[in-house]
């Protein structure tokens, strides 16, 4: 399970020109869920993302989680995450999840999100969305579940 964490000032998320949800100061969470991924990896990256220290404190020092400064998330599925770029020009996109275990891991991941006491918010599964933010830092942080338990916790 892949995921690109972007710390925002604002982000929304549109399907079709209808709004569907925006946050202001938080994070934007792009996933991308492979076959092979299990909850393990949803629970990983949930505690992760939440417990991230990215946010600066008094001192001007990212030292602070998005819970610590009441940010929220916005989680978008992303399965072009997935996307196998060493042959050709094409991306496959046989390392992504079936859509219906997609979107079990996705909302599992959400699930879990919200129980570290975050405010989550979601795009639609499978849809064609327009993603709007505005990036702040720029802070961009991927963290991929298959790198667990490899040089840190």
């Amino acid at each position: 399970m892949k995921s690109i964490i972007q710390r925002v000032s604002s982000a929304s998320v549109s399907v079709d020109d209808a709004d569907v949800a925006s946050i202001d100061a938080g994070f934007l969470v792009l996933l991308g869920v492979a076959k092979g991924d299990t909850e393990a990896d949803a629970d990983y990256l949930a505690r992760k993302i939440s417990a991230l220290r990215v946010f600066s404190d008094n001192s001007g020092k990212m030292n602070l989680s998005v819970a610590e400064v009441g940010g929220s998330v916005l989680a978008v599925s992303q399965f072009t995450l997935c996307a196998d770029t060493r042959k050709g020009n094409r991306p496959g996109f046989d390392r992504a999840a079936p859509p219906d275990e997609g979107r079990r891991l996705f909302e599992y991941f959400v699930r879990r999100l919200e129980s570290h006491g975050g405010v989550v918010k979601t795009g639609v599964f499978g849809a064609h969305m327009h993603v709007s933010l505005v990036n702040d830092g720029p802070v961009t942080i991927i963290i991929d579940s298959a790198e667990k338990g490899q040089g840190g916790t």
